[in-house]
């Protein structure tokens, strides 16, 4: 730990870099710049050392931290129910990066200055209800259709070797009859190549079904968290249970974090970015940023609106009337579901009230 000594205003930021074993952690005056570096332990008696640290400088406006929702989630938890204020500092920018250098304590340094200038402002999801919830079932869920849809590309290509007895019994069947004859094998010998690969086909069959099963199961306790939380996101055409799970993982269980439908759609990567410079002033390109999984789960609301939504098929044909491409409509209905997502999320004055 150093420390200088200077003219302080009695007012103080923290900036932390976090890390898996150890967080490092900067404390800055409002006018007297950086004061000392920290370096704690990622438990409990290291958090509550950094809070008693911090507090010696002063009055603690804010804690910048990077890394929020993974190796700084545990500290933000508990500086929240200690009282203060925790705000999402981010990386710092590469070209000051690579400047200046890198090391965990200019990582903390510059934490701390993004929160004191006011580049820093976002607030972090508070990870303690449904929300969270869902997005851990979401994250063992996704992983077993990943692995699922594995098992059966790698059974597919096994049955290419297969007798031609076997693969024409086998040809045009869905997946789950394709299994469940599979399943049926017995092999029993182990002399030819062939009955290598009855073996093979049959453990990749119960592998398959062990993470269908798993799946579903896991999809079942997500759609009972949705109905549960947010029952009115599955109300309009084209939101399903999948959807509505990855607006919920992303707003998080504090959505009124998010202040306006604007940065909701910011957040999503469907906000336009302005991208004019002196004679060609505005022009926007699209937003290659936000959350892209859920960005593409509004691309499928609005596709499948496209198909079977009246008043969306009639919206198309009004536009692609005005001259307008297939890309640009996209853009716009997209951004018409996230304003529509923004005011469901939005809690309703008696629920605010009896909140508070």
């Amino acid at each position: 730990m150093r420390t200088i000594e200077q003219s302080r205003s009695g007012h103080v930021v923290v900036g932390v870099d976090t890390h898996k074993h150890l967080h490092v952690a900067a404390v800055m005056d409002t006018i007297g710049g950086i004061l000392a570096t920290l370096t704690i332990p990622t438990d409990t008696g290291g958090f509550r050392q950094l809070a008693d640290w911090a507090a010696s400088f002063g009055t603690v406006l804010a804690f910048g931290i990077e890394g929020t929702g993974s190796y700084g989630a545990t500290l933000t938890s508990f500086l929240r129910r200690s009282g203060h204020k925790v705000v999402e500092a981010g990386r710092p920018d590469r070209r000051l990066r690579r400047m200046n250098g890198k090391s965990d304590t200019l990582d903390a340094e510059n934490a701390a200055r993004a929160v004191l200038a006011g580049f820093a402002t976002a607030t972090p999801k508070t990870a303690d209800g449904e929300a969270e919830m869902i997005r851990q079932l979401k994250i063992a869920h996704d992983q077993a259709v990943e692995q699922r849809a594995a098992a059966m590309v790698t059974m597919k290509a096994m049955l290419v070797h297969a007798p031609d007895a076997l693969r024409k019994e086998m040809a045009g069947k869905t997946q789950i009859t394709l299994a469940r004859h599979l399943a049926a094998l017995r092999p029993r010998r182990l002399e030819e190549p062939e009955d290598a690969l009855g073996h093979t086909l049959r453990t990749l069959v119960k592998r398959w079904q062990y993470l269908n099963d798993e799946a579903k199961e896991l999809a079942k306790m997500i759609g009972e968290l949705v109905q549960r939380v947010a029952l009115q996101l599955l109300g309009p055409f084209g939101i399903g249970v999948d959807t509505a799970a990855e607006i919920l993982v992303v707003t998080g269980d504090n959505p009124e974090r998010i202040k306006s439908e604007a940065a909701l759609a910011k957040l999503a990567g469907i906000a336009p970015v302005p991208t004019g410079s002196g004679m060609t002033g505005g022009r926007h390109r699209i937003n290659h940023g936000g959350h892209r999984q859920l960005n593409a789960a509004i691309y499928r609301t609005v596709i499948v609106r496209m198909r079977f939504h009246q008043p969306t098929i009639d919206y198309v044909a009004r536009r692609t009337a005005e001259g307008r491409t297939k890309r640009e409509i996209i853009r716009c209905l997209k951004r018409y579901v996230i304003r529509e997502v923004y005011h469901l999320l939005r809690p309703t004055p008696r629920t605010a009230s009896q909140a508070s």
